[in-house]
Formats: structure tokens, sequence, C-alpha cells
């Protein structure tokens, strides 16, 4: 046993299934980093340099990831019934109100500062309670206006698309939370299964020591193990009973896990009340529901205007009365983009749209549910796997030259 210990050639062999098992740990490493970074391109495009696939990819990857799981868990009108009209609108006149006069006072004195500031107290307050008193039934008439059409002023794709492609950090983080048990496996597997593929190769090399069995093994195991662990991963795409054992891919088997981390972030970080008015107000139905703000505010100061309209229509003139309209439209689709600006607010919010998705995630079929994590390693597979092989080829020609004192022929 001592002489076998001391013997060269016993560790020269034995380094084969170890060098083997970094090189499968290495690759795989490799391969996921190289998915998800860098966020930008690095070197000299479009050849000398890396940027990671998925990054590189954003916008065709986000929108892989609305139309294989977003739109298969909740329709626009769904997700806007869900966050509820009613409490939106209930919100708006919460954060509004106490700040009428304030926000009349804002208004006025930037377009009419002379007719207001001459305007008696009295008068001032009526405008003010004018105010105060249209503006709930204001709000519910708008809000649920814009429930009504909302399909066709929110493009929730578009949305989520743009969203996801100015922001790769929170696209690789997507796919990074939902399959970290995933990616750890792939990682570590490349070690165990590098480390029997090993055990082949040094077999081999001890019965036949021809130049290429070394490099040759070596680039089949960075080529293999990456192989091996996308397809322990996602199949079998349905659980197979082998006796007491139950084998499925190991993402699919996550599904519920997976289902509330995924609509964890879409809801809270994506599909923000904040972000989706935001997405009707500036998409590209933007210029309808500006206006459709704009009608619901007309009568308002109209109304306002009341008993004294031929007043200030003498004091602006037709023309100034007809922009003072326009600013008060102008300033109301400003409240409603800047109203939803409260964290606690979206966060209730966001449970409530969670609360339906996930349970609508979970229903999904294998098939369809598979979709959310395949796209990321569809995508340029090849070359993560050709990466892994070279690789592994160079670590066997090391080992050739290096550890055993071979040469290339």
């Amino acid at each position: 046993m001592i002489s076998l210990l001391t013997n060269p050639e016993f560790w020269q062999y034995l380094s084969i299934p170890v060098i083997a098992a970094l090189i499968g740990w290495i690759t795989n490493w490799l391969a996921i980093k190289m998915t998800f970074y860098p966020l930008e391109f690095v070197g000299k495009p479009p050849l000398l340099g890396w940027q990671g696939i998925i990054p590189s990819k954003a916008r065709k990857m986000a929108s892989i990831s609305v139309d294989t799981t977003i739109s298969k868990i909740g329709t626009v009108r769904e997700i806007f019934q869900q966050i509820d009209p009613r409490v939106l609108a209930t919100h708006v006149i919460y954060t509004v109100d106490p700040r009428i006069e304030e926000y009349v006072d804002e208004l006025m004195l930037r377009e009419h500062p002379t007719f207001w500031e001459n305007l008696p107290a009295s008068a001032r307050n009526l405008v003010y309670d004018r105010v105060r008193k249209s503006t709930p039934k204001l709000v519910d008439n708008l809000i649920n206006d814009i429930s009504d059409n909302v399909e066709d002023l929110l493009d929730i794709k578009g949305m989520v698309i743009e969203h996801l492609t100015a922001d790769k950090r929170l696209l690789n983080r997507i796919f990074l939370e939902c399959g970290k048990v995933e990616f750890r496996f792939i990682v570590n597997s490349g070690f165990y299964f590098g480390f029997l593929f090993g055990l082949v190769q040094m077999t081999a090399w001890y019965f036949y020591q021809s130049w290429w069995v070394l490099p040759f093994f070596g680039l089949m195991v960075g080529w293999a193990t990456n192989w091996i662990a996308l397809n322990v991963i996602f199949r079998p795409l349905h659980a197979k009973k082998f006796g007491p054992l139950r084998i499925q891919g190991l993402f699919l088997k996550r599904q519920p896990e997976v289902a509330e981390s995924f609509c964890h972030i879409v809801t809270h970080e994506i599909l923000t009340v904040s972000n989706i008015i935001n997405a009707i107000l500036e998409g590209p139905k933007g210029d309808r529901a500006r206006n459709m703000v704009k009608k619901h505010i007309k009568p308002l100061v109209d109304e306002t205007a009341g008993m004294g309209r031929a007043l200030t229509q003498v004091a602006f003139g037709p023309t100034a009365f007809a922009a003072l309209k326009n600013q008060v439209g102008e300033k109301a689709i400003e409240l409603s983009k800047i109203s939803f600006n409260n964290p606690a607010f979206e966060m209730d919010r966001a449970r409530a749209v969670e609360s339906i998705m996930v349970e609508r995630m979970i229903a999904l079929s294998s098939e369809e549910f598979q979709n959310l994590l395949r796209p990321c390693f569809q995508e340029d597979e090849i070359k993560l796997i050709l990466v892994g092989a070279i690789l592994g080829f160079a670590a066997g020609v090391c080992q050739l030259v290096f550890v055993f004192g071979g040469a290339l022929v």
C-alpha cells in the first residue's frame, strides 16, 4: 500500500478523474455565468467579445416570457379587475382631497395669477368646495371608463417587454430566482458527472495511451456534463414511476415554488399600479387615454365656473378659458400618474394580483410551465456546449503534456 502511494504513476492516473471533475464543474459554472453576464457587450463587436445570452436578447427573452407565461395566467382585464377599480378610485380621492386647495392655487397662480389673487377669499373658497364635492364622482367615472376600455388602452405585452429590455438586471433576476435550484444543480452536477467520465477516461488511458485519448475525453466531459445536466432539469416532462421512485425533471417538480417566486417579481416590480397607469397614459394609446381624462375633467371646470362663467370668460378671454380647461386636464393626468407612487398601496394591490396569478401558474401544464425557464437555455445553447467542449479539450491537452509528459502528434 505504501509503495502504491509513493508511486508517481498512481497519482498521475488518479489525477485523471479529479481533473475531469474540475473540468465538468468549471465548464458548467462558466456556462451559467455566460448565460447572464456581462449585462453589456464587453470587447470589440461583433465577434471579439461577449455579452450574456439573456441580456443580449433582452427584448426577445422578455417577449417569450410574456407569450409563454404571463399571457397564460392573466388577461389585461383580469389583472385590472383584480387590482380593483373601486380601490383605485378611493385611493385617488384619498390622495388628492387633502391638497385640493394647493392644487387649485398652483394651477391658477401659474395660469392667471392676477385674476386669482384679486378674487375674494369667499369666491376662492367656493371654487375649492365645488372641486372637492365634484372630485369623487369625477374620479369614479374616469376609473370606470378606463376599466371598460382597458384592453384597448393597455398593451401589456409591450409594457413588460419595454420594462425588461430597459432593466436587464431585472430580466436576469427573474430567471436566476426562478431557476436558482436548477442552476446550482447544473454547476454541482458538472463535478460529479465529470468524475464519472474521468473514471472511464482513466480506464481508456490505462489500456490505450494514444496522444488523442486525453484531449478527446476532455472534450467529451466538457460537452456531456452540460448536455446531461440540462436534460435532467427538464426531462422527463411528466412524472414517471419506477417502483417507489417518482422521476420527473427537477424544474417541473418545483412548479408551486417557482410560481410563487415568478409571480411575486412580476406583480411587485413590473405589473405595479403605477407602471400600469403610466403605460396607459404614455403607451401606444396614450393620446386616447389622456383625452379620456380631459373629457371627464372638462365638466368640472365648467361647473366650477358656474354662474360666474361669463365673468371668467371676460377676464380670461375665450381662448384663455379654453386653455385653462386644457391645463386642468394636464394637471389631472399628472395627478393620475403620481397618486399611485405609494409603496404601501402598491404592495397591497400587488398581493391581490399575485394571489390569482400564482393559482393559475400552478395549474399550467408541464409543457406550458417548462417554457418559463427552457428558453433561457435554448438561446445559443450550442455555443455554451461548444465552449465547454473547447475548455475540456484544452484541459485534456494540458494533462497529456504536463502530467504524463506526452506530446501532440
